[in-house]
């Protein structure tokens, strides 16, 4: 990557597939981004960036790799492949660590006491959920033309989430069928579904 490629990034901000951090605190803390973008459409994390997208480099791209590897090798299951690449724009170290969409979801982040969580991305975090609607194909042509998909992905593109009641007031239905026709389109890989914590709710899932 490049100096210009990577102030490109930059400037695109956080979003579903792009996360900065200053540098790793804990693994399990960085495990629950690798999971989620594994789990999601991948993404891409800058170390040595800080929140704001100031580039503050790392003091030493072993010690973060040391902990991308623990989260990668032992904190999730199954395992993870992720790609590293160093840059040092003005002498400062940036890890620059690149994940794909898993052709083995779900991934679980597995904590000290052995509890497993899926973890999915929702805009610009990383959010726990019970479970992972797989399926191998994505929305229709048909369906992403329909207007109340519009109406849902223009939502979407502007709000974090949706629930089965706001999206029942948003095209006028009732929450019945709203909630049948998220939990439709959540099966067609369209929505993600997080149901952590409660009311369940629906993200938007399109690769940018």
């Amino acid at each position: 990557m490049t100096r210009d490629q990577l102030d490109n990034l930059i400037s695109q901000g956080e979003h579903t597939r792009l996360e900065f951090k200053r540098q790793l605190s804990a693994a399990d803390r960085i495990a629950r981004t690798l999971a989620a973008f594994a789990n999601t459409s991948g993404g891409t994390i800058l170390i040595g960036v800080a929140d704001n997208g100031k580039i503050v480099g790392v003091s030493s791209e072993f010690r973060e790799i040391e902990k991308i590897e623990k989260a990668t090798d032992q904190l999730v299951e199954p395992a993870l492949l992720v790609s590293y690449e160093t840059i040092t724009p003005d002498g400062r170290i940036v890890l620059i660590i690149n994940v794909k969409e898993s052709d083995e979801k779900p991934h679980y982040l597995v904590d000290e006491a052995g509890k497993r969580t899926i973890y999915i991305r929702a805009k610009d975090k990383s959010v726990p959920t019970s479970k992972l609607i797989i399926t191998p194909d994505m929305a229709t042509t048909e369906l992403l033309r329909s207007p109340m998909a519009r109406t849902l992905i223009q939502y979407l593109r502007k709000n974090d989430h949706i629930t089965a009641d706001k999206f029942a007031k948003l095209i006028n239905i009732s929450d019945y069928r709203a909630g049948k026709l998220l939990r439709q389109l959540a099966e067609r890989g369209l929505l993600m579904l997080i149901d952590k914590p409660r009311p369940v709710r629906y993200s938007l899932k399109l690769t940018d």
